[in-house]
């Protein structure tokens, strides 16, 4: 068994992998209460497990269409001491992966460049790294532009 471990997860319609030391857990999020003049990529806030978690739309900080509101998947992360739950369409594996440069020529677009640090890829399939620390930095540097 080779690579680092990761998350293996998909998100508008991307298999994506996340660094396993990044992911707190991987929950169901139930109710969501609004989070009034917050980023828009904030559907709001959630309670898990006793403590109150920011819902971040991964699709409205990715520029992709919607996820819809039926979408209650997420990867619970912790960054700057503040617990983030991202929204994701499927939880798929956890699994080793060798993680590799992205290729050159490849496309990302402005918002998968700013949080994808690497390619890999399983059983066939291309998968971006990403870097879910970076993806809630966006939300501040969007709060900046």
């Amino acid at each position: 068994m080779s690579g680092t471990l990761h998350l293996l997860a998909r998100l508008g319609g991307q298999a994506i992998a996340v660094p396993a030391e990044m992911v707190e857990s991987v929950v169901d999020i139930d109710a969501v209460v609004p989070a009034p003049r917050s980023h828009p990529a904030v559907r709001g806030l959630a309670a898990l497990r006793s403590r109150v978690v920011t819902v971040v739309d991964t699709w409205q900080l990715l520029d992709l269409p919607a996820g819809g509101e039926g979408t209650q998947r997420a990867i619970i992360t912790v960054v700057d001491g503040h617990h983030h739950a991202m929204l994701v369409e499927a939880l798929e594996d956890v699994a080793p992966i060798d993680v590799l440069p992205i290729p050159t020529g490849l496309a990302l677009g402005a918002r998968w460049s700013r949080v994808a640090t690497g390619s890999a890829e399983r059983d066939g399939e291309p998968l971006l790294v990403i870097d879910l620390a970076a993806l809630v930095g966006a939300m501040a540097e969007d709060a900046r532009d």
